[in-house]
């Protein structure tokens, strides 16, 4: 993958992580049988206790494309965490997942704190289709399209979380993360 993609579901920013399977189930019923999707558009999700759950069905043994951001869901991953993170700062253990998540899926070679270019696929996002666009490796949703998306403080973490992945690059640990629980 030459990019990653960071959103929000809007879900409250506190809850029990308890609850995360019944988010997921209620997010994967509005993308299936609302949206019309085959599967969940994210290809991971994130909750505020860190734990990485797979989103799109085989994203862990294979780059799953995802339908996380409009135009640009080729060569990318989309990483939503569960929460809004408007004004509340998301917990170092959803930054730290974040970040592991990146570290291993972004092909060799590529840096997190660099840019890359992307071409847009169509017209549903800020940029044409054809239209080339050059993005920070790991970029918020807004970064493309019109939206808020990832949330404020979500979108003002992105710079520790491009280091933590180049860290982990770095250090050999841009492995597979462990599954859920």
């Amino acid at each position: 993958m030459k990019a990653v993609f960071v959103h929000h579901t809007a879900h409250d920013d506190v809850y029990d992580c308890a609850e995360v399977p019944e988010m997921l189930r209620e997010m994967y019923g509005y993308h299936v049988g609302r949206r019309g999707w085959d599967d969940l558009g994210y290809n991971f999700m994130v909750d505020r206790c860190g734990t990485i759950y797979e989103g799109r069905a085989g994203g862990l043994e294979r780059d799953a494309y995802g339908a996380h951001t409009e135009g640009f869901n080729s060569d990318t991953v989309g990483v939503a965490v569960l929460g809004t993170f408007d004004d509340a700062p998301p917990p170092q253990a959803v930054l730290d997942a974040i970040a592991r998540v990146a570290a291993w899926k972004l092909r060799s070679g590529v840096d997190p704190r660099e840019h890359t270019q992307l071409v847009s696929t169509n017209d549903d996002s800020r940029f044409g289709e054809g239209e080339a666009v050059d993005v920070e490796v790991i970029s918020g949703h807004r970064d493309t399209s019109y939206t808020d998306c990832p949330g404020d403080s979500l979108q003002e973490a992105l710079p520790a979380i491009r280091a933590e992945a180049a860290r982990l690059r770095a250090d050999g640990a841009g492995a597979e993360p462990s599954g859920p629980p």
